[in-house]
């Protein structure tokens, strides 16, 4: 039963890293380029619900403040930060996200506060008994709204005109921009996504562990990275696939007593033995540079 538990503890938290990871895949995806400010986004998100939840006392009405708060940040990050660096250097591109992701924690603690804030108010209580098998109500949330995400995405991305451009642009923006694609909008487009999608991640994460800081979204931000290269970067099945494996690694490693303390070290390890055996990812293709 103790593996059971942690075993579907392991699919909770890895729904939580998948949801973040796919913010990261998509953007590197149709963008080419990794939004390190990312993780960032799910600590403004947790502030929108906070500021949010001490103004209506809504968790759901929280939820959507927050939801819309990080579409509008993600926007303007792309069109003020990133839509100037199109032509760049990765290394310039990277350099403004990490610029962009210290902006953003500066600014949480100058108008916050370094201190903790602990908005219980986000988190569900109780547990669903089957004999001797206990399921956190939490738990069934997460893994509920994981389902669902997962399947409007593919649907959206399967069966829309925005969603197929979006493959479009991904396969080939110059050639996307030929056919009459406005690859600026989808652009656009794919940052309001991934931001809403973390904005959703940091309800699920304060719904859990009601703690929030200015260094909300640092240490699940990267996990959530690791998880989309586990996967394949750029391949949205890649990203889930990676999260579910990476939170059931975690999940399985701090089960066992000996084990707990290396549990991140283990994580990492896994993602270098993997990149040995497929440099891809799981799910990612071999892309030939043209030069």
């Amino acid at each position: 039963m103790e593996f059971l538990s942690a075993l579907l503890n392991g699919f909770s938290s890895g729904g939580t890293y998948a949801i973040i990871a796919i913010g990261y895949t998509m953007v590197y995806g149709i963008a080419k380029m990794l939004n390190f400010a990312h993780g960032d986004i799910i600590m403004v998100g947790g502030y929108a619900m906070f500021v949010s939840l001490m103004l209506l006392n809504q968790p759901l009405l929280a939820l959507a403040f927050a939801i819309l708060a990080c579409v509008l940040l993600g926007i303007t990050v792309e069109r003020l930060a990133y839509k100037p660096l199109r032509g760049a250097s990765s290394l310039a591109v990277l350099i403004t996200a990490i610029g962009v992701s210290s902006l953003l924690q500066s600014l949480a603690q100058i108008i916050f506060g370094a201190a903790p804030k602990m908005p219980t108010r986000f988190m569900i209580n109780g547990t669903v008994v089957l004999g001797s098998f206990r399921i956190n109500y939490s738990t069934l949330v997460t893994l509920a709204v994981t389902v669902v995400i997962m399947a409007v995405l593919t649907v959206f991305v399967k069966y829309t005109k925005t969603g197929r451009a979006m493959v479009a642009v991904s396969e080939d923006r110059g050639a996307a921009q030929l056919m009459g694609i406005n690859t600026n909008r989808i652009i656009a487009v794919t940052f309001a996504i991934g931001s809403a999608l973390a904005a959703v991640a940091a309800y699920l994460m304060l719904m859990k562990a009601p703690t929030l800081s200015s260094t909300l979204g640092a240490m699940p931000g990267i996990k959530a990275f690791t998880a989309a290269v586990i996967g394949g970067i750029g391949s949205i099945p890649g990203a889930m696939l990676g999260g579910v494996l990476l939170g059931v690694i975690e999940s399985l490693a701090l089960s066992v007593p000996k084990l707990a303390p290396f549990t991140d070290a283990i994580e990492f390890a896994v993602l270098v033995v993997i990149l040995l055996v497929k440099p891809a990812g799981l799910l990612g293709k071999a892309r030939r540079e043209k030069v």
